[in-house]
């Protein structure tokens, strides 16, 4: 393994399993407080019982996401010195307003884990609102970051210098509020489904039934509504992909041939050397539909794009095939649910519904890995659009694969402590909660 390629794996082994904390770190408090809401209003200890377990969860991944998020910062200038000597005077902002956020959570954090019958209820329940409105900020100020490498702003470029930097253009760059709606929807989407899952996973083998229902009922709304919006989401995302980065949809796309009508690919095999999709279904003139609202607007294809700037584009289709299928799919299941508690409640009750939401446990996070493949991957070769190439970037020093190595060794480590610790909490859930509704309400005194 070359260099180059060892350090654009590190960044993606690194990315990929910093995504997935930092994402159930960022959504995961909003559960919690929603929890810990419904105790104050309606006394049902259960609702506490679930806060205090989700607490512990979300203390678990803010530890995880604490340490993957500072490898992360250090690879960027290890492995990237060129990026960071370039970009780093113009996209320094949002990574400051982060830190900042994150001292807030942590904080916060603390206030929520320990302030149990020692603050006002309300105001200990402010803090769990706090963590989540923190968590959430530092996530949206991280993906400012990287849409301006999509979209680069805040600046002149002027024979190989950067000029004229304004750094909130920079930080509210022309994608920052696409790639923000969309990263935070997914966010939502996949924690929802996947917190959901492990709730209806304990329902259909009958533990501690009430404690897991109502803990259930929480996450599988905010799954089912982040579901129903993402798709709009993505077409806002899409748009703006077409507008700033026609390479990179027309990779997504697996369009070769610019033309009228042009088609909107589901699924197929890219055949990259003879420019051609295999075996997949052709829609003429939706993919103008959903690009320009006409059918019959031609959109770039890669034939309109010089061959060393063009993305690889089996992997970023693929990736945004399984992306779109599993978005589909967690679309379906939110619209049953939705269905079900407006119009049949008794599908509540029923193991089918139960057993989607298990199989779905997984499917949001490996839509959330499809998405950022679409979007570092289909960047490529540029690590700026249209300013600074990936390979110029990268660090002359040596050795760069026994780092992969040895990262891949820790977060595969950390990985299985995470399941662990979750895995036993699960466990851990007391009998208690499994008594009858009437025996699990208190007095607010």
């Amino acid at each position: 393994m070359d260099d180059f390629l060892a350090a654009r794996s590190q960044m993606a082994l690194s990315l990929g399993f910093h995504i997935i904390y930092a994402c159930i770190g960022m959504v995961m408090p909003f559960f919690m407080a929603v929890a810990h809401y419904r105790w104050l209003k309606t006394g049902d200890a259960a609702y506490k019982n679930v806060a205090k377990a989700w607490s512990k969860g979300v203390a678990i991944f803010f530890a995880t996401g604490a340490v993957s998020g500072t490898i992360l910062s250090f690879e960027l200038g290890l492995l990237w010195p060129k990026f960071m000597e370039h970009a780093g005077p113009i996209f320094g902002m949002p990574f400051s307003l982060e830190g900042t956020a994150f001292f807030i959570e942590a904080i916060a954090l603390g206030f929520f884990l320990y302030g149990w019958d020692k603050f006002n209820p309300y105001f200990h329940w402010f803090t769990g609102v706090v963590v989540g409105i923190s968590g959430l900020a530092s996530g949206i100020l991280v993906v400012a970051a990287n849409s301006w490498m999509n979209s680069p702003a805040g600046f002149d470029y002027v024979n190989g210098q950067y000029t004229n930097i304004h750094p909130m253009k920079a930080m509210f760059n022309n994608a920052w509020f696409p790639e923000a709606l969309h990263m935070t929807l997914a966010a939502f989407a996949s924690t929802g489904f996947a917190v959901a899952g492990v709730h209806a996973l304990m329902i259909v083998r009958k533990r501690n039934i009430h404690f897991h229902t109502q803990a259930f009922k929480i996450a599988a709304g905010f799954a089912a509504v982040a579901a129903l919006l993402q798709p709009l989401a993505g077409d806002i995302a899409a748009k703006s992909v077409a507008k700033r980065q026609p390479a990179k949809l027309a990779a997504m796309e697996a369009y070769f041939h610019t033309q009228p009508y042009s088609p909107l690919v589901i699924g197929g095999i890219p055949d990259e050397k003879l420019k051609k999709v295999n075996y997949g279904l052709e829609i003429p003139g939706l993919l103008s539909f959903l690009v320009y609202d006409n059918f019959h607007e031609q959109v770039m294809g890669l034939d309109q794009i010089p061959e060393k700037d063009q993305p690889p584009v089996a992997v970023t289709h693929y990736a945004f095939q399984i992306m779109v299928g599993l978005g589909m799919f967690m679309m379906l299941i939110g619209v049953l649910y939705l269905v079900a508690v407006w119009f049949k409640k008794h599908w509540l009750e029923s193991n089918w519904l139960m057993k989607l939401f298990i199989a779905a446990i997984p499917a949001g996070f490996i839509a959330l890995e499809a998405g950022w493949v679409v979007t570092e991957v289909g960047r490529q070769p540029w690590i700026i659009q249209g300013v600074m190439r990936t390979k110029d970037a990268v660090t002359p020093m040596p050795g760069i694969a026994y780092s992969f190595y040895l990262f891949t060794a820790i977060y595969i480590s950390l990985s299985v402590v995470v399941i662990f610790l979750l895995y036993r909490q699960i466990r851990m859930v007391p009998q208690l909660y499994d008594k009858k509704p009437e025996q699990l309400t208190l007095s607010h005194n």
